[in-house]
């Protein structure tokens, strides 16, 4: 599958499809890559969503045509990267959660200030952290510029991905919209 059939897909399945796939930043200090191994969906109707009231400055990258990064804040200090699902003016997005680090792994150590290879990226203000994402690559899109994504050789099977609730929120905390690969040391938590 490409990534423009990956985006077709409603927000939940791109949520569960977006495991095994690389997310790639090209930077000026070099080149961050990464396979995606847990993410969480947010629907409109969801009231854990940002988008669940209404579209704002905020959360307009939700709103986007599939593909739109939305990078925001959160706790007045770390970021979160999400990739907008669904149609364009249908804000829904899916957290990227977790990673394993696979390219740039020194500079990620210095940016995060560890050795460990399982904390660079285990956690989504850890991998926005890692990887250098920034609040001026909010609007960007995974089809066109240099935040992407790449298929992995093969899909991973269903057999192979554990589907939870989601953590760190309240409300809507009881819907099954988390995902991550089985046996995986790199998630967040279990």
């Amino acid at each position: 599958m490409n990534v423009e059939n990956l985006l077709t897909l409603d927000t939940l399945q791109l949520s569960k499809s977006l495991l095994g796939w690389s997310l790639r930043l090209d930077s000026e200090d070099g080149r961050y890559e990464g396979i995606i191994v847990e993410t969480e969906a947010y629907l409109q109707g969801d009231p854990a969503c940002h988008a669940y009231r209404t579209k704002t400055n905020r959360n307009a990258a939700m709103f986007g045509k599939p593909g739109t990064i939305y990078v925001y804040q959160i706790y007045g200090m770390h970021y979160c990267f999400n990739i907008s699902g669904n149609d364009e003016g249908i804000g829904e997005a899916v957290l990227i959660r977790a990673l394993e680090p696979t390219q740039g792994i020194e500079l990620m150590k210095i940016r995060r200030n560890t050795a460990s290879i399982k904390n660079l990226c285990s956690g989504p203000a850890k991998l926005v952290q890692a990887f250098g994402i920034r609040m001026d690559m909010n609007f960007w899109n995974v089809q066109t510029d240099a935040l992407s994504l790449i298929p992995p050789q093969s899909p991973i099977a269903d057999d192979k991905i554990f589907t939870t609730t989601r953590i760190g929120i309240t409300q809507g905390a009881d819907l099954p919209y988390r995902f991550y690969i089985k046996g995986s040391t790199f998630i967040s938590k279990k």
